[in-house]
């Protein structure tokens, strides 16, 4: 740990303040919020949105004062309304109903997990069943379920799960995996999978989304100098939850924030260096934030470490591009 320094003239104890670089939005991301952004200023408000559009409160409440509504399912939605579907992606069933209801949708599921949906089908055209590595209830694998035939699917979530699969003899097997999983609890998790059935078919490049690889890289990058990790993030954002337990199991103290107000100053006492990263749903806004609130209790010294270069950018859909 970073040895203490010197009081400084302010009176203000020092910390020194490790930045992860990369961090907060990715490309699928950017592209969701433009997605709603782009359809209330084509059709007008209010348009409706399926679903949190990404998962961060703030993203959600900026959205809301611009005329989105958001809804969990299709019944809330007026006859012939505009809807978006969220980056996490959705049931075949769901644009199905829009197009009866003449509903006028666009699709902001994240392209990488799009990817994700057309391997599931690929899979089912070659007649195998697939194992899909996730977590139960989160709205993507929800999503990427519902691309496939009911029954046609086996939820895996643990090296336990794997260990409990029966299958019969001679089924072909395949295996998928949610694009925002810890990388190191899936690799786990694939190899239970691979010794337990060395047939079963893989995706040619990993699931995991570059994003989700990068952000946790760029952990492993500042938990072992920090005492303190802050992850900003919401409680229901799968790559966020992944960055503190990245951190935890490193051996840092590390804890899933917000807003910079649900920070308890009780939690700096004896840390000279604290580790800050964001998930990929939370605006670099929410970053300066937290900043300025550590700037009014300590002196900061800031470092960015960058683990990684991003440069992705996703197409528009069509009826949004002029």
């Amino acid at each position: 740990m970073n040895a203490p320094l010197q009081q400084p003239m302010s009176g203000k104890p020092p910390l020194t303040l490790l930045i992860a670089a990369p961090r907060g939005f990715c490309a699928g991301v950017d592209r969701a919020i433009e997605i709603v952004e782009r359809a209330i200023e084509r059709y007008g408000a209010p348009v409706y949105v399926r679903h949190e559009i990404v998962h961060n409160r703030y993203v959600v409440d900026s959205l809301k004062a611009q005329g989105a509504i958001f809804v969990e399912e299709l019944d809330e939605v007026p006859d012939g309304a505009p809807v978006v579907f969220s980056a996490h992606g959705v049931p075949k069933s769901v644009p199905v109903e829009a197009t009866r209801r003449e509903m006028v949708w666009v699709d902001a599921t994240c392209p990488l997990v799009s990817k994700v949906h057309r391997q599931a089908e690929r899979q089912i055209e070659a007649g195998r069943h697939i194992v899909f590595v996730g977590h139960e209830g989160h709205p993507e694998v929800i999503g990427t379920m519902g691309q496939v035939p009911e029954g046609a699917i086996t939820l895996v979530e643990t090296v336990e799960d794997v260990d409990a699969l029966v299958f019969s003899d001679g089924v072909p097997l395949a295996f998928l995996t949610q694009t925002t999983l810890s990388v190191d609890d899936t690799r786990e998790i694939v190899a239970a999978l691979q010794a337990r059935f060395p047939r079963i078919v893989g995706p040619k490049a990993e699931d995991i989304c570059y994003a989700t690889s990068n952000r946790q890289a760029a952990v492993k990058a500042i938990a072992p100098g920090s005492d303190l990790v802050l992850v900003i993030g919401a409680p229901n954002s799968s790559n966020s939850l992944r960055l503190v337990e990245v951190a935890q199991r490193m051996g840092t103290t590390a804890r899933l924030i917000q807003r910079a107000s649900e920070i308890d100053p009780a939690w700096l006492e004896g840390v000279g260096t604290l580790g800050l990263t964001a998930g990929a749903s939370a605006p670099e806004s929410l970053v300066r934030e937290v900043v300025e609130q550590l700037a009014e209790w300590r002196e900061l010294e800031e470092h960015t470490l960058v683990s990684a270069e991003e440069k992705m950018v996703f197409k528009l859909p069509r009826q949004l591009v002029d």
